[in-house]
């Protein structure tokens, strides 16, 4: 991520963003506005830093969670003063606050150790908190879902633009690349960009949105005919299964092998579970993980085999390049070990250097970054942090019930975090969009819903109006924000 550079719209968009989420939030209905608030600033803020002397950098996340709590508190001060912390919210809090032992433990001070979890709250923790204040039910998931959804089919003339004249629309717009450029040649083409950090990051961005729309139209969520203009009725409405086949066509063009591959596995996983009223398919995709890392660390497992499959099978080239991730890790895990039970903490102290000094590792999965940095305390933590609510979730409903109106979006969220997991394996992407998942899930299942009741549902769907179910707002506020249906 870059630090102040570029062009004068870096600061006016991320200040700008404060008046603008006001705004959202005196013409819609809060939920609304958040979910607007948090899916645009993420999609279109710049990516940069605004320093700030003895707090943290103001980037796009900070500054949407910030703008949401600010207008929250004008707007919606009752919902915001309600919220309590609960038990469940005990693994965040300890997962935020572990690079300050990983500090203290390495000699590196308490300020540093502060300083490092103020960072760590304010990049995983504050999306987790406004997922909690605001989509933590039924309803409020279902409106994040769509909203994202939205997000995605915004993206896509973004995308194929792109796409074609390669990504330049971060320059173009703020002055600057916000990554190498180098890593958006993919074969004879581009990866796109976007705002976003990295093109992997576009790309889960839009196998996010793309099996969030598949399945909220498979429970009925989003209707056959839909706009997704304001006042729609002005314009004329667009047939779900075009929209929907515009945003599968851009996933596929994003040129992201991998990610095609996870949204072509949860969208498995989340049909035969529904069928097959079963929990065994995604707990075998949550032990995946916990799997791969403990083989690694142990060197019981090598992935020899694996390059050696692929490279056979597919593609020499992807074989050596998943052989030096592998190499990579070997020597990661190594140096990691040697580390505390905290880890190295920061300032490279996890990276491998040789004797002239120079850095030969290199970190591509988030899970070895956690144990090179906050050590097996930390990469515990990160592990029961994105699985738990799945977990939990797995415990309380019935996947039989996942193609219901009011269980689909919590049933995608779920298989996108265990994704999402399998994911930072190989990348180190930090998405907060996955913390709002998380949040939202964490937040409905600590109010003891019985999900997995039958009888129970009934009597919910029945207290909401047919027109507002997924947005979750009363009929009232509908007719005055008349928005996404």
């Amino acid at each position: 991520m870059m630090g102040v550079s570029g062009n004068a719209l870096v600061p006016i968009a991320m200040l700008g963003w404060v008046p603008l989420v006001s705004w959202f939030f005196s013409k819609l209905h809060p939920r609304q506005a958040a979910a607007l608030a948090f899916v645009l600033g993420w999609m279109f803020l710049p990516v940069a830093k605004i320093p700030i002397k003895g707090l943290p950098d103001i980037t796009k996340v900070t500054v949407s969670c910030a703008a949401i709590f600010l207008a929250a508190w004008f707007f919606d001060r009752e919902r915001l003063s309600s919220f309590k912390l609960k038990p469940v919210d005990i693994p965040l809090l300890l997962w935020c606050t572990s690079p300050f032992f990983s500090s203290v433990f390495n000699g590196l001070g308490a300020y540093d150790g502060l300083s490092e979890s103020m960072y760590q709250t304010f990049t995983w923790g504050l999306p987790y908190f406004v997922a909690r204040v605001y989509f933590s039910d039924l309803q409020g998931l279902n409106t994040l879902g769509v909203m994202i959804f939205v997000g995605g089919l915004l993206y896509i003339p973004f995308c194929i633009e792109e796409i074609i004249m390669s990504p330049q629309l971060h320059r173009l717009t703020y002055g600057f690349h916000q990554h190498s450029f180098l890593q958006t040649m993919r074969g004879s083409g581009f990866r796109p960009m976007i705002f976003m950090e990295h093109g992997l990051m576009v790309a889960m961005w839009m196998v996010s949105a793309s099996m969030l729309g598949l399945w909220l139209s498979h429970a009925g969520v989003i209707p056959r005919k839909w706009s997704i203009i304001p006042y729609g009725d002005l314009f004329r409405k667009f047939p779900l299964w075009l929209l929907l086949g515009a945003l599968l066509v851009t996933t596929v063009l994003m040129k992201s092998s991998g990610a095609l591959a996870l949204l072509a596995l949860g969208l498995i996983t989340l049909y035969f579970s529904n069928k097959w009223k079963t929990t065994i398919i995604i707990l075998v995709l949550l032990a995946v993980p916990p799997t791969y890392m403990i083989t690694r660390a142990t060197g019981i497992w090598s992935g020899e085999g694996l390059t050696n499959l692929i490279a056979e099978k597919f593609s020499e080239e992807r074989a050596q390049s998943l052989q030096f991730r592998f190499d990579n890790e070997n020597i990661l895990v190594e140096k990691a070990l040697d580390g505390s039970f905290f880890g190295w903490g920061g300032w490279n102290r996890s990276r491998v250097f040789d004797e002239d000094g120079k850095d030969i590792s290199v970190t591509d999965g988030l899970w070895i970054i956690t144990l090179g940095t906050k050590g097996i305390y930390g990469l515990v933590l990160l592990l029961i942090v994105v699985e738990l609510p799945v977990l939990f979730l797995l415990y309380r409903s019935n996947p039989g019930l996942w193609h219901k109106p009011e269980y689909a979006a919590i049933a995608a969220m779920a298989v996108l975090l265990t994704l999402y997991m399998i994911d930072n394996l190989l990348n180190g992407m930090v998405n907060p969009i996955f913390m709002l998942f998380n949040g939202g899930m964490c937040g409905l299942l600590s109010q003891g819903v019985p999900l997995e009741e039958e009888e129970q549902e009934n009597q919910i769907i029945a207290q909401i109006p047919a027109k507002t179910r997924f947005l979750g707002s009363h009929q009232s506020d509908w007719e005055k924000t008349r928005f996404l249906t």
